[in-house]
């Protein structure tokens, strides 16, 4: 049956699309003004770089792209097939901290702000808070030793704070 869905029912076989759907998929008619850009793996280690556009929250028409790979060099290449004066309406970017995709942004987006994402910017606050807290536990640690031996030099019971 899925076979047969695939093979005539769907209009798989006509897609416009398919002779470069393993590579990239480009909907150049859902650019917008605030777009995001991120990386993902489907499946078995394969990582996409991911185009879609944010003010459109329903689902369809949200993917701009979807391109396999990563380098900055291969996205731009793709990104670039969008003609330039839709490429400048776009306003802000969101991503990540990687620098492959500042790059694809600088390049491909000339006009738009740069927003790094908030899950990225959590993790680095949380990520230094921990560092912070372990820091404080070995300050506390080494004051409670040196406080043990002090008493031990003076001969008294010591008594934790």
């Amino acid at each position: 049956m899925t076979s047969q869905y695939k093979g005539f029912i769907s209009a798989y076989r006509e897609w416009d699309l398919l002779d470069h759907a393993t590579e990239y998929v480009l909907f150049k008619q859902n650019i917008g003004p605030c777009l995001c850009i991120d990386e993902t793996s489907l499946s078995c280690g394969e990582l996409y770089t991911v185009v879609t556009n944010r003010a459109d929250r329903s689902g369809r028409g949200n993917l701009v792209a979807m391109i396999r790979g990563t380098k900055s060099e291969e996205v731009i290449k793709v990104l670039e097939m969008i003609h330039v004066s839709k490429r400048k309406t776009v306003k802000e970017v969101t991503l990540n901290f990687s620098p492959t995709m500042i790059r694809t942004v600088r390049t491909t987006f000339p006009n738009t702000t740069m927003t790094n994402d908030r899950f990225h910017v959590q993790k680095l606050f949380y990520e230094a808070i921990g560092e912070l807290r372990i820091t404080y536990r070995w300050m506390a640690r080494d004051l409670e030793n040196d406080e043990i031996q002090r008493c031990r030099e003076l001969g008294i019971e010591y008594v934790p704070f």
